[in-house]
């Protein structure tokens, strides 16, 4: 099992940047993918970006493409998720989540651990 923290969130103004944190730890060999993911209050919990652990594999949500980037850091077992030009409708509770297959996936169904959110709230 991979255990997941985020870090990061917080109330910011619209054209803010933020960067959110994903710690991994326990059997983090056994991921092969990460991903972000958000819900917003009311909405189903959607997929925002996801990597590979090893490769050079990423893909965005066409929702945040251009101003999001996902990246890792191996050596830390850190995923990190760098936001920038913030928008209002950028506001949800962000997760973290780890997929032990093989299936390169943005459905939540895909992903087996999930850490317990960071709140990120853009104001106009």
């Amino acid at each position: 099992q991979v255990q997941l923290v985020e870090s990061g969130g917080g109330l910011v103004q619209a054209g803010d940047s933020l960067r959110l944190s994903c710690a991994a730890s326990g059997r983090t060999f056994s991921s092969n993918t990460m991903a972000w993911f958000r819900q917003a209050p009311g909405k189903e919990r959607e997929f925002v970006a996801r990597i590979r652990w090893t490769g050079g594999s990423i893909y965005y949500a066409d929702s945040v493409k251009g101003r999001f980037t996902i990246s890792r850091d191996n050596a830390k077992n850190t995923v990190y998720l760098q936001m920038n030009s913030l928008k209002p409708e950028d506001t949800a509770v962000y997760y973290c989540a780890a997929s032990y297959g093989s299936r390169w996936s943005g459905s939540r169904a895909d992903y087996d651990s999930w850490g317990q959110g960071t709140q990120v709230t853009v104001s106009s």
